[in-house]
């Protein structure tokens, strides 16, 4: 893991609503979770930085449903500028989404994903960013997801700690894994209007 100084661009939270961080369905070390998040949200705001709330359209019946008390999202947004709401129906935050064009308009190079599920939203949103060309940072400790259960004849069931480390391993050859939220630092988007030249790894 890396501890990495240079500063990015923009925040993308994935997915921290309701149905996941509060009552029976939240996900072991929920508290942790929201406490980093909101960390990081403070911090890019503070910065200037640009900060996208993710949100997940599930099916019907689902915990995350739209317009269900567990769709919500966590944490409050102050909608502006620099502060977006980007609702998704797939994994990866940028299939079928304004994410890549919002990230673009703004002069962003690099990016911050935290939220949940480590090893499903997290990792594909991050995963796609790489390969658009940002630079990425994954916090270790603000993204999480549920323990997996065993299965009989494949394996005893999986903490959830274990699931995030091994999400987090997968794409630390292309992304900045660091050991704790606190060693990520943000700074300002590029001014409106201002050329960019599109994506690249700083």
């Amino acid at each position: 893991m890396t501890s990495p100084t240079t500063p990015v661009h923009a925040l993308i939270v994935v997915d921290v609503q309701q149905a996941f961080v509060r009552g029976d369905g939240a996900l072991p070390g929920a508290a942790r979770l929201v406490d980093r998040t909101a960390d990081l949200i403070t911090r890019a705001r503070a910065a200037g930085a640009l900060v996208v709330h993710v949100q997940n359209d599930g099916p019907a019946g689902a915990d995350d449903e739209p317009h269900t008390a567990g769709w919500e999202l966590h944490h409050p947004v102050e909608a502006g500028p620099t502060e977006h709401v980007i609702r998704k129906t797939h994994d990866d935050a940028f299939q079928e989404t304004t994410l890549q064009a919002r990230l673009t308009a703004s002069g962003v190079r690099s990016l911050a994903v935290c939220g949940l599920m480590s090893e499903m939203c997290v990792q594909a949103t991050a995963r796609t960013a790489v390969a658009l060309g940002y630079r990425v940072v994954l916090p270790h400790d603000a993204h999480a997801t549920h323990d997996i259960p065993a299965e009989p004849g494949i394996s005893a069931a999986v903490p959830a700690a274990t699931v995030s480390r091994v999400a987090a391993w997968a794409i630390s050859q292309d992304a900045d894994v660091t050991t704790r939220t606190a060693d990520v630092t943000f700074t300002a988007t590029p001014p409106a209007g201002r050329p960019v030249g599109g994506p690249a790894r700083n």
